[in-house]
């Protein structure tokens, strides 16, 4: 099982601020996960319909679309910030 966090606009449209997922083999790729949520449908197609616009960190490090995810891990996606 993984935690996901959602921030910002991702929690509007997927409605939920986390939840817990279990991974198909132990393991997936932070694209692989993308594309899991996306084909959910509905709000989740929605938060996942333009991927460069989404951040995401792994165990609170920033992570790219190859970074491996396994079981106990946290994943968060947020949209991208500046600071000002």
């Amino acid at each position: 099982m993984i935690t996901i966090l959602y921030f910002a606009w991702l929690r509007e449209r997927v409605g939920l601020n986390e939840e817990a997922l279990a991974l198909p083999g132990g393991h997936v790729s932070v694209a692989d996960l993308t594309d899991m949520l996306a084909a959910r449908g509905g709000g989740y197609a929605s938060a996942f319909q333009n991927r460069r616009t989404i951040r995401c960190a792994v165990n609170q490090e920033f992570a790219d679309a190859t970074a491996v995810i396994r079981d106990g891990d946290e994943v968060a996606f947020f949209p991208p910030v500046t600071g000002g």
